[in-house]
């Protein structure tokens, strides 16, 4: 792994699990996969998500490594989500954005930046959910995911 990739995970983990410690007690964690567009690419990480700190108002941070069109992604999501209960049904719809720090790694260069996330989900209250995220700066155009969140 190159020299600047080595430093950019640890360090956007910390970021990630510190400053939602920070602002309140972690409700649950869990883990994503999916799609990317521009790059494409699978992607694969772990997200963690707080009780509600205003009404339906969470904070859900999360990491996620992309492979695939010759890079490797590394983007340290810090997103809100503002989630919505269905009436006498087990989902709930979220919406959601944040800023986000995005490393690409080329075999010939590494290239970091800024972006922001505006993202859409439905979430079963078992922990399983499915997720669209457009991204606009430097994050990649569009994500398809889903995954678990252990509560």
């Amino acid at each position: 792994m190159p020299k600047k990739l080595r430093f950019a995970v640890p360090v956007a983990a910390a970021i990630l699990f510190l400053a939602s410690s920070n602002l309140m007690a972690q409700a649950g964690f869990g883990f994503r996969a999916g799609a990317t567009a521009d790059p494409d690419q699978f992607h694969f990480g772990f997200h963690v998500e707080t009780n509600p700190f205003v009404s339906h108002l969470t904070f859900r941070p999360n990491l996620e490594i992309g492979l695939g069109s010759g890079v490797t992604t590394i983007a340290a999501n810090i997103e809100f989500a503002y989630k919505i209960h269905l009436s006498k049904s087990p989902f709930s719809v979220y919406l959601g954005a944040g800023p986000a720090l995005d490393v690409y790694h080329y075999s010939d260069r590494t290239h970091t930046g800024g972006g922001f996330n505006v993202l859409a989900g439905l979430e079963h209250r078992s922990g399983l959910f499915g997720e669209v995220k457009v991204g606009a700066i430097d994050s990649p155009s569009f994500k398809f995911t889903v995954g678990f969140t252990f509560r």
